[in-house]
């Protein structure tokens, strides 16, 4: 029966963090109430406060979890013996794929950074710095390949992240062009704007410094 009843309460708490992500995405953290959740999940209100004491710690679950989620996925993604051409490349494609599959936590992770109480706020900022570090070890990679041709790596690792996850901002899967396409464009546009040179002898997979077929149309 106890193995029954946990099983029960990590269900139960899934639909909430689940159910909270819609309303939350919906109508803004401020507007939402404990009860609303409640209502959602189907659950009384008192068996919410059973899993999350408060608003700010079910707000706090959903970034925290985001978080660790996507750090975990670009650990199992990224390839670290691979020239840093290639492993920006499979950043870009990386961030835009995930983010784009997942809008409500992303739109949550950015627009609700401010409901976060200090403490939370600085916890969730240290797993944002981890996760730009990331990318920052390729740019620095690049550097020592000499592949890459940059003023500043955290300026550069900021303007590309901007850049990528805008993307969420305007990109509608019923539009012009496929997300696959739009991936391209971003892959070419990030190693372009970073002047990616041809890699050094024994780099042969790291991919071109832009795509001709995307930029230049009169080839």
């Amino acid at each position: 029966m106890a193995r029954i009843a946990g099983t029960l309460a990590i269900e139960t708490a899934a639909r909430i963090r689940a159910e909270s992500l819609i309303l939350f995405a919906r109508y803004g953290y401020a507007a939402v109430s404990m009860r609303q959740i409640a209502s959602a999940v189907g659950v009384m209100p008192g068996a919410l406060y059973h899993h999350y004491a408060t608003k700010q710690h079910l707000l706090m679950a959903l970034m925290e979890g985001h978080m660790h989620e996507l750090l975990a996925a670009w650990a199992q993604a990224d390839d670290t013996e691979t020239p840093a051409t290639v492993r920006l490349s499979n950043f870009v494609r990386f961030h835009i794929d995930y983010h784009l599959s997942r809008p409500d936590e992303v739109f949550l992770s950015y627009m609700e950074l401010r409901a976060l109480e200090t403490e939370n706020y600085v916890t969730l900022e240290g797993l944002r710095r981890t996760y730009e570090s990331g990318l920052k070890d390729i740019l620095e990679q690049g550097e020592r390949e000499a592949c890459f041709t940059l003023d500043d790596v955290h300026v550069t690792a900021m303007a590309i992240l901007a850049m990528l996850t805008g993307v969420n901002n305007w990109f509608k899967q019923s539009g012009r062009l496929s997300a696959d396409i739009i991936t391209d464009h971003y892959v070419a546009l990030t190693l372009h704007a970073i002047e990616a040179q041809a890699s050094p002898e024994g780099n042969k997979n790291a991919p071109p410094a832009f795509a001709p077929t995307i930029f230049n149309k009169r080839r």
